[in-house]
Formats: structure tokens, sequence, C-alpha cells
């Protein structure tokens, strides 16, 4: 694909210093290219994409498998408790972590 005739050398360096990034000469040739690359395979999907394409994001459709909420036996207060190393009153009792000397 060749450079899109929009994406010029002028172009990257103006984008460049909108984003206060520093390129080096190399860098600025190489993102002119890409950037024409880019822009040209959008224009070949825009050819293709006629106004009876709808726009999507994939090329099936997504749907979240959900399960019904089923109510289990679960273990009980004192069962989950029961290995901790220490607890107290009916929870999990860890050392703080925010700098609080214990």
């Amino acid at each position: 694909m060749a450079n899109d005739p929009g994406i010029t050398r002028e172009t990257v360096e103006h984008l460049a210093s909108l984003s206060r990034i520093t390129l080096t000469d190399d860098e600025t040739e190489m993102f002119t290219a890409q950037l024409g690359q880019i822009l040209g395979a959008i224009a070949k999907v825009s050819e293709v994409a006629g106004e009876d394409v709808p726009a999507t994001s994939h090329p099936v459709p997504l749907v979240n498998v959900m399960r019904e909420d089923e109510v289990r036996d679960v273990l009980t207060q004192e069962q989950a408790l029961k290995n901790a190393p220490e607890s107290a009153e009916g929870k999990f009792q860890v050392t703080a972590i925010l700098g609080e000397e214990q």
C-alpha cells in the first residue's frame, strides 16, 4: 500500500509536537510510512463497506453467558473461619498494611 498523500512528514511532526513526543528523523519517516499504510487500509475497507453493511467491532456476535443464581450449600461462618490463623468477631483478622503497627 502506498503512502496516503495526506500523511506527510510535517503531519507526523505536528502530531508528535501535540503529543509532546520527540521523534528522531528515522522514527518520523517510519511513522509517516506506517500511518499512510493504516489510512490506506481504512480506505480499502471503506470502499467495501456500503450503507447496507452495519458497523461492528467483532466479526461474530458476542453474548454474555450467564447462569441463573441458585442457592446451594455454603460454608457456615464457623466452617469458613475454622482454619484461619486468626479471627475476631466472626471475621478473618489480618495484619494492617497501611503503616499501622500492631
